[in-house]
């Protein structure tokens, strides 16, 4: 089992800045990706950004590249979702995923993020 936490979630102007981030316990130490979902009101959850074990593959959305930038640090078993830029239309509930070796998936709470224009 994995347990997430997510924290950074907030009101912000569009063009401003968020930092989200997820803290991972429990079977950290099969941990293989983790990443940022989002769900928008009455709109299916999307797939934002992905990071591997090492750090050295990222994956983006269409939407978010050259905006957000995910990271992680091994060493706290966190994953961070720094958001620049930030439009109205990102407005959603931001969920951290998390994938261990083996295909097991868990998900965090959802942070909510609302930009207004």
């Amino acid at each position: 089992q994995v347990q997430l936490v997510e924290s950074g979630g907030g009101l912000v102007q569009a063009g401003g800045s968020l930092r989200l981030s997820c803290a991972a316990s429990g079977r950290t130490f099969n941990v293989y990706t983790m990443g940022w979902y989002r769900q928008a009101p009455g709109k299916e959850r999307e797939f934002v950004a992905q990071i591997n074990r090492s750090g050295g593959s990222t994956v983006y959305a269409d939407s978010v590249k050259g905006r957000f930038t995910i990271s992680r640090d091994n060493a706290k078993n966190t994953v961070y979702l720094q958001m620049n830029s930030l439009k109205p239309e990102d407005t959603a509930i931001y969920y951290c995923n998390v994938v261990l070796f083996g295909g097991s998936s868990y998900w965090g709470q959802g942070t909510q993020v609302t930009v207004s224009s």
